[in-house]
């Protein structure tokens, strides 16, 4: 039987989503923590990865089990046995063709950056205290929209096979601890959301202006973009599956 299984989990404890040699991975804790309970081999499949330190609001992962159990109750045994860093919210039986990754039709990530020093965002946002232009960031955040090549803002030596994504989602919203980009695509890239932040953050500071922005995606250059943003402000904060997949739920 496949189950699809939704987490949130902080990050900063953990060498990103996938299992590590030598280093605790959010993948890792929840294989094992669902091995023992089950009391049998489990090995869940993620939506996609996270970087070392980044957060997640929402994930989801798909595993396969020969035992029967209680949703609800291996969701509380769960709870009860993993690290306060990782919470379960729900466990879903779904289709045996239903894949936590290739499934979805969408994701959202937020990055937060904080414009004053607070003891209760340590290691939960970019603390940057120098005053940004947010609205030069927004007109430069909306090159980002449609389908295009976002190889400029992806790790270098990465095995995909294509660099298109469509972001459908990019923009900056103010608060009272400073700012939150929000940002939605089909797919991304590795490291592409933090190089998209560290380089709206220049534009932020006037140290690129938007044509320069644009360039700079169309050169599929990852040298020409800023330097990518901390992890610690970068959380995955939504993903959405069809609706037939979720039993209505998304």
């Amino acid at each position: 039987m496949r189950y699809f299984i939704e987490l949130a989990f902080n990050g900063t404890k953990y060498a990103g989503w996938q299992i590590q040699p030598n280093a605790p991975s959010v993948q890792q804790t929840l294989n094992e923590a669902l091995s023992t309970l089950l009391r049998e081999q489990v090995y869940v499949v993620g939506a996609g990865r996270t970087d070392t330190g980044v957060h997640a609001k929402q994930m989801y992962a798909h595993f396969e089990v020969e035992a029967a159990f209680i949703e609800q109750d291996l969701c509380y045994r769960l709870n009860r046995y993993l690290p306060v860093d990782i919470a379960i919210k729900q466990i879903l039986p779904v289709a045996a063709d239903a894949h936590a990754r290739f499934s979805a039709i969408s994701r959202s990530y937020e990055y937060h950056i904080s414009a004053q020093k607070n003891p209760f965002l340590n290691g939960l946002a970019w603390i940057l205290e120098r005053p940004l232009d947010v609205n030069a960031m927004n007109l430069a955040a909306k090159v980002l929209l449609g389908e295009k090549d976002f190889k400029a803002f992806s790790r270098s030596n990465t095995q995909t096979k294509t660099n298109i994504c469509h972001v459908t989602e990019a923009h900056w919203v103010q608060n009272q601890d400073g700012l939150v980009f929000h940002i939605t695509a089909n797919r991304f890239l590795r490291n592409m959301v933090r190089a998209i932040v560290g380089t709206l953050v220049n534009v932020g500071q006037n140290k690129t202006d938007q044509t320069r922005f644009e360039e700079i995606l169309a050169s599929k250059d990852r040298t020409l973009a800023g330097e990518s943003a901390p992890a610690c402000g970068l959380f995955l904060s939504k993903i959405i599956y069809p609706e037939t997949i979720l039993n209505g739920r998304s």
